[in-house]
């Protein structure tokens, strides 16, 4: 790679200011065009705001449940009642760890040498970008350029959210107040998240799904497990019910379904997906190809339709996770810059869904043994069986392993449990390892330990013949 590679990267999430951190390691000049704060909203709005609430209704949810551990508070069980949050400190300490996390990164890419430009970038050809701010616009030239510019929450144009009762999940952490009742539009893993979170810190909720369970697109053992809890915590779910339009009524707002009926609560959020943040950037003068949504389309190294321009994170809709965003700009450098680059497997993605209990998974899934997509066999270990399990109080949850048939090398896996994200880990090393079910079961484990149910799993599948 010559040293005077120039690199500029539009977008600045997880996919931009990863991939320019590679790009300085590999030797090239670099410019990240930041047009807000750097963190993208991955940092400033969803992932990281969005797991400190989550962290604080984890409190509270281990809390309430210690009762049943004997714990008691003035004397009587600790149960739910017993808890209250404060809405506006959790609010202030969430906006403190983005901005702070946000300073943080920056820093990092300045002290790696990447050049950051406020502004907002369009490509005006395949070498050439457009930079705009308040002060000036002026064009840099490129040898390779990164697109790394996010997505932002779909709108129904008759559920427009105002900041203040209808929201978006941008829009959550400027609340002062817990809501009352919150209606959470979207059963998908944003509003499952965000329906477990406040109702654990206390509001009452109710999640409209379009569908006929909660989180269509997962595991459904591992939806119909949520599923359960929330019933039996009190969270209403009204399935098979599409939201058409949510307006304000004095202090209330009023959300129509598409059978004409209402729903009345304090405040809405809504979450009913994303658009990518494709509009005005100049794909076409480029000759950079989108999809039918206006999603870029990339190969697996992250190439465009257009030489020497690449993509990364949310606007090029592939897994719309923090994690796959900034593989996809790692990967992108170590291919423009010619170093050694393993193309993106999807099936060694994992994921989880921060909800209560968390739900992650990794590598192909029941949807693919049920459709004939791949030939396997597969074990379900309900948590309850495990000890250290019985010892916290822990009832809800398995460990699903997938493996293939003839080889049982381990194909894929599901986690419901406290720390599911934690636990897929050693999963997703079976999985992108090509490791068998008994590779697995014989890698030794703690006793007791919740990661034991993942060996169990793996002895049980042990083929005999």
């Amino acid at each position: 790679m010559s040293q005077s590679s120039r690199v500029v990267i539009i977008g600045d999430g997880p996919g931009g200011y990863e991939g320019a951190l590679v790009a300085r390691q590999l030797g090239a000049d670099v410019t990240l065009v930041s047009a807000g704060q750097i963190g993208g909203s991955a940092v400033l709005t969803d992932c990281v705001p969005s797991k400190t609430l989550i962290a604080t209704s984890e409190a509270i949810d281990q809390a309430a449940a210690s009762g049943y551990l004997g714990v008691r508070i003035d004397g009587r069980p600790a149960d739910r009642s017993a808890f209250s949050v404060d809405l506006a400190t959790v609010n202030e300490r969430i906006l403190e760890l983005a901005h702070a996390q946000s300073a943080g990164i920056r820093q990092h890419l300045e002290q790696a040498g990447v050049e950051i430009v406020h502004g907002r970038g369009t490509l005006t050809s395949e070498a050439t970008i457009k930079v705009t701010n308040d002060d000036a616009s002026w064009e840099i030239t490129a040898d390779t350029i990164l697109l790394a510019t996010g997505a932002r929450p779909r709108v129904l144009a008759d559920a427009v959210p105002d900041g203040e009762r209808i929201l978006s999940w941008e829009q959550i952490y400027q609340l002062d107040e817990l809501p009352e009742h919150l209606i959470v539009v979207g059963s998908g893993v944003t509003g499952a998240e965000f329906a477990s979170a406040f109702h654990a810190l206390g509001s009452t909720v109710t999640l409209v799904s379009s569908r006929d369970r909660v989180l269509p697109g997962e595991d459904v053992d591992a939806a119909g497990v949520l599923e359960d809890v929330f019933t039996r915590r009190g969270l209403n779910v009204r399935s098979r019910s599409r939201a058409v339009a949510a307006r304000r009524v004095d202090n209330s707002v009023i959300v129509t379904l598409d059978d004409s009926s209402t729903l009345q609560g304090s405040h809405v959020l809504m979450a009913v997906g994303s658009l990518p943040n494709t509009d005005d950037l100049g794909l076409e003068s480029a000759g950079v190809s989108t999809d039918s949504r206006g999603f870029i389309t990339v190969d697996r190294v992250s190439r465009t339709s257009a030489r020497h321009i690449y993509a990364a994170g949310d606007c090029t809709g592939v897994n719309m996770l923090a994690s796959v965003a900034a593989m996809q700009g790692r990967i992108a450098m170590y291919h423009a810059l010619g170093d050694a680059v393993a193309p993106l497997e999807s099936t060694a993605i994992s994921s989880t869904i921060f909800t209560e209990p968390e739900i992650a998974t990794v590598g192909l899934q029941q949807a693919d043994l049920d459709s004939g997509d791949f030939r396997g066999t597969t074990v379900l270990l309900p948590l309850r069986t495990n000890a250290r399990a019985k010892m916290h109080g822990h009832r809800d949850g398995f460990v699903k392993l997938f493996a293939r048939k003839g080889s049982q090398i381990v194909a894929g896996g599901v986690v419901v449990a406290p720390n599911a994200s934690e636990l897929i880990h050693s999963i997703t090393l079976a999985v992108d390892n090509r490791l068998t079910v008994d590779q697995l079961a014989q890698a030794f484990t703690v006793y007791p330990s919740l990661s034991g149910s993942v060996a169990e799993a793996a002895r049980r599948m042990h083929a005999t013949q």
